[in-house]
């Protein structure tokens, strides 16, 4: 079978999105019949009808299906791919580690510590992010992140867990909830809890899209949050913590793409692994 090639994935993509070739070729700043040329050549090439076409218009088949979803990851991984050589081919060496502001749980200076130590060192840049760290990572806008388990979805990642931690509901001043020394997830039930874009978790309160936004909303009795017990040490005024005693812990991981193979990447996690060693062997 002759190879596929990215401009064909593109194409087929924004069909399959669009469901309609006049669609389609306007999003891709092209004419319709090219456009229908390059999709037979492309079922030509896979060797099987990627659309069922009607009078109303067209519709994935089953082979469409599995094209649409592998397609997409396969033009994610080309673009990270450029994305790493093109970060890698600068003259000054960098490793680029995404976080959101405060979710270090404060183990990042040891690490950063640790990493710098190390002989041939890159410099490290911090990117700060609520929503897409992980994004980030697959697409290779970042090398290495913070990211937590099982609240974030950290498919396709490889990870090294650094500290786990009890979780805490924060609440305003004011709630009826606020009275009680402990809490459970059924006490919550029901309750506006704030939710992040990244999160695997879904509540039923507002899409929160930066802290400051939910400290907020908890403040004003619009929301009640999940958060762990070392953002609890950051005090908020008009919020109160109540240890939730039967939510899931979060531990905090340091994350990285599953295919890299970046010495850079293999050595800050190494300095982190040592870095934090004592911390580890005597975590419960």
């Amino acid at each position: 079978m002759t190879e596929v090639d990215t401009r064909e994935l593109r194409y087929f993509i924004a069909v399959a999105e669009e469901l309609h070739f006049g669609r389609a070729a306007d999003r891709l700043g092209i004419a319709q019949p090219p456009l229908s040329r390059a999709i037979r050549r492309l079922e030509h090439r896979v060797g099987a009808r990627l659309f069922d076409r009607t009078g109303r218009g067209v519709r994935l088949t089953a082979a469409g299906e599995v094209l649409l979803a592998e397609g997409r990851a396969a033009l994610d991984a080309v673009s990270a791919a450029v994305r790493r050589a093109r970060r890698a081919g600068r003259p000054r060496r960098s490793l680029t580690l995404v976080m959101k502001p405060g979710g270090d749980a404060g183990l990042l200076p040891a690490i950063l510590a640790a990493y710098a130590a190390r002989p041939g060192a890159a410099a490290v840049d911090l990117v700060f992010s609520q929503s897409e760290r992980a994004a980030m990572l697959r697409d290779g806008r970042a090398d290495v992140g913070l990211l937590h388990h099982p609240q974030n979805d950290l498919t396709g990642l490889d990870t090294e867990p650094l500290r786990t931690e009890r979780r805490v509901a924060a609440l305003a001043e004011g709630h009826p909830l606020a009275a009680r020394a402990t809490l459970s997830l059924a006490d919550l039930a029901g309750e506006p809890m704030a939710q992040w874009p990244e999160a695997a978790e879904r509540g039923n309160g507002p899409r929160v899209e930066e802290a400051g936004q939910m400290w907020q909303l908890v403040v004003l009795g619009r929301a009640v949050a999940l958060v762990t017990e070392s953002a609890a040490e950051r005090p908020y005024r008009g919020v109160v913590y109540r240890p939730v005693t039967d939510a899931a812990p979060a531990t905090l991981v340091l994350a990285w793409p599953a295919e890299s193979r970046s010495r850079d990447v293999a050595e800050f996690t190494a300095a982190a692994r040592a870095a934090l060693a004592p911390a580890l062997t005597g975590q419960t």
